[in-house]
This record gives C-alpha cells, sequence and structure tokens, in this order.
C-alpha cells in the first residue's frame, strides 16, 4: 500500500487551514502540503510540492474539491494525470476514492457541479453588484469620512496649518483615508463643489 499525501489551500493569509489540517491527518496522511491561494491562481508552490512527491500506488488526499483544481476542466485534467501515474485521488467531504469505478465517475459528476455552482454565486454577484449601481450605490466599505469631519479635513487641509499625517491623527484615521477623500473632491465635477 502506497504513502498518502494530503494538500490542503485557504485563499488568502487570513483564512484559518487547520480544519483541513485535522481531516487530513485524521484520513491518515503521512505528509500533508499547504497552499495560501486563490484557486485561481496558477502558481500553488504547494500543490507542486505535493504532486512532486506522489509515486506510483499512493494517494492524493483531499477535503473537498474546490480546494484542488480551477475549473471542471482543470480538476479533470489533473484526475486523469493522477490516474495515468498510477495515484488515486481521495476527497473526504464528498466520498470520492477514485480507486473505484464508482469513485472515478462519481468525481466527473461532482466536479462538474462545483464548477455550477462557483459560476451561479459569481453571476449571484454580478447581478446584485449591477443592481445596487442601477440604484446609486458602489460596492465595498462605507467611506470613514463623511459629513463634518471630512468638511472638517479639507477645511484644516485648505488652511494649510496641518500636514496629512495631524489630519489623520486628529480624525482617527489613516492618511490614505484623508488622501482618499481629498482626492475625491479634486475630481469632483466643478458644479458640484462648495
Amino acid at each position: 500500500m502506497g504513502y498518502r499525501i494530503g494538500y490542503a489551500r485557504v485563499s488568502t493569509e487570513d483564512q484559518d487551514a487547520s480544519a483541513q489540517l485535522d481531516a487530513l491527518t485524521a484520513a491518515g496522511c503521512d505528509k500533508i502540503f499547504t497552499d495560501h491561494a486563490s484557486g485561481k491562481l496558477a502558481s500553488r508552490p504547494g500543490l507542486d510540492e505535493a504532486l512532486d512527491k506522489l509515486r506510483p500506488g499512493d494517494t492524493l488526499v483531499i477535503t473537498k474539491l474546490d480546494r484542488l483544481g480551477r475549473s471542471t476542466k482543470n480538476l479533470i485534467e489533473l484526475a486523469e494525470k493522477l490516474r495515468a501515474d498510477g495515484v488515486d485521488l481521495m476527497v473526504l467531504h464528498q466520498h470520492i476514492d477514485t480507486s473505484t469505478p464508482a469513485g472515478r465517475m462519481f468525481f466527473t459528476v461532482i466536479s462538474a457541479f462545483a464548477e455550477f455552482e462557483r459560476d451561479m454565486i459569481a453571476e449571484r454577484t454580478r447581478e446584485g453588484l449591477a443592481a445596487a449601481r442601477a440604484r446609486g450605490r458602489k460596492g465595498g466599505r462605507r467611506p470613514k469620512l463623511t459629513g463634518a469631519k471630512l468638511q472638517h479635513a479639507r477645511e484644516l487641509y485648505d488652511a494649510k496649518t496641518h500636514t496629512v499625517e495631524e489630519i489623520a491623527q486628529l480624525l482617527g484615521v489613516s492618511r490614505t483615508t484623508v488622501y482618499r477623500a481629498l482626492s475625491e473632491r479634486e475630481t469632483a465635477p466643478r458644479e458640484s463643489r462648495t
């Protein structure tokens, strides 16, 4: 029986991979590799290392399909490469094990649904942003400088009695926030300026 090589991926440095690592350890992985990167990115050094360690008879273990491939096509290509190399794929949460015929068939079906779900989420997000823009709202965080604080920042800046750093400290915001507020005024239409 070959080795079990685990692979975990989280999308950002802020996300915690411990749940994946615990599941992979519980599944008996001999070695686990991790990436902190978007699934869309081509460069995933942890995955490259994991694939390099695999030998015929080994099994690549992941927690969910979306941790492995960038698209259905990519997932299927990777599964085919693993099969050609004599390596099995085990997906813990979807109960897929390509060492069985049922596992190979189930993998193909589930990977298609996984991509469909990602596409639907992306489409709903785009539609929501478009609807918000149509109502005059922009996405993203609310501005930190509004109303009286924004007016005060502009007055201090225009009076040239304070540096941007001092204005930021007075208002409890970052210099970037002050610069952004001031640059928005500079790019605003002339008739809207007071």
